[in-house]
C-alpha cells in the first residue's frame, strides 16, 4: 500500500503516517514544516502532487491540518471577535487548502481498485450538531470542509467507482491543538495521537462505497451535516 499524509509534522499526522508505515505502508510524509507543502500556498499544492505523480497512484491520502488557534489567532467566543484576516485564515487552513489538495491530489489515486482520500474534520463542523456557539471561524472552515469534500465525492465517483472521499474527526487528542482545552474532558475521551491514528485508519479499512462523502467520527459513527 502506498500513502500519502499532508501535514505529517503535526501530532496527529506523524501518528497517522508512522502507523501507516507499521501496517506496511509506504508513506511519503508532506508537511509545511518540511517545506514540502504549504496548504496556504496553492502552487505550493500543485507542486507537491506535481513531484508525486511519478511515485503513484496511491492507495491513501490523507490530509491531516487544521487550525484552531495559533500564536496570532484564537477561537472566536462571540461576535464581537470576529475579524474579517482570522476568518479568512480560517477558511484558507481549514477549507481552502484540503479542496486545493483534492484538486491536485485525487488524480493520483489508482483508476481502479479501492482507494480513499480522508480529510480530517471536527464533530464541531456539523451544523445540525451546533448547540454551544462559538468558535466561529473554525465550525464554519470545518462545515465548508465537508461540503467540499462531499462535494468533491460525487465527481470523483463518476471517474473512479471504486474511490471513497470522507471527512473524518479524530476526537479530543492530546496535542497542542487541544491543550487550551481538554478541561472537563474525561480521561478516557482524552486521546494520545497514536490511538487516535489507530481508531482512524480503522474506520478508513472498513469504508465502502456507500460511505463515499460521508463525515464519520473516529468510532465510525455518521456525523450529520
Amino acid at each position: 500500500m502506498k500513502a500519502i499524509v499532508i501535514g505529517a509534522s503535526g501530532g496527529i499526522g506523524k501518528a497517522l503516517a508512522d502507523a501507516l508505515e507499521a501496517r506496511g505502508g509506504e508513506v511519503q510524509r508532506l508537511s509545511r514544516s518540511a517545506g514540502t507543502i504549504d496548504l496556504e500556498q496553492p502552487a505550493s499544492i500543485a507542486a507537491a502532487a506535481e513531484r508525486l505523480r511519478a511515485s503513484g497512484p496511491f492507495d491513501r491520502i490523507v490530509v491531516a491540518t487544521g487550525l484552531l488557534h495559533d500564536g496570532s489567532q484564537q477561537p472566536e467566543r462571540s461576535l464581537r471577535d470576529l475579524h474579517a484576516g482570522s476568518l479568512a485564515r480560517s477558511f484558507a487552513v481549514n477549507a481552502i487548502g484540503p479542496a486545493l489538495v483534492a484538486r491536485h491530489f485525487l488524480p493520483l489515486l489508482p483508476p481502479l481498485g479501492r482507494s480513499v482520500f480522508a480529510a480530517l474534520s471536527a464533530r464541531v463542523g456539523s451544523i445540525s450538531d451546533n448547540r454551544l456557539g462559538g468558535w466561529y471561524g473554525y465550525r464554519a472552515s470545518k462545515a465548508a470542509l465537508n461540503q467540499l469534500m462531499r462535494t468533491a465525492s460525487i465527481e470523483l465517483a463518476r471517474s473512479r467507482p471504486d474511490a471513497i472521499c470522507v471527512t473524518l474527526h479524530p476526537g479530543t487528542v492530546d496535542t497542542r491543538m487541544s491543550a487550551p482545552f481538554q478541561r472537563g474532558v474525561a480521561p478516557e475521551k482524552l486521546f494520545t495521537p497514536a490511538t487516535s491514528a489507530g481508531h482512524l485508519l480503522d474506520v478508513i479499512e472498513k469504508l465502502g462505497p456507500e460511505d463515499n462523502g460521508g463525515c464519520f467520527d473516529w468510532a465510525g459513527k455518521t456525523i450529520p451535516f
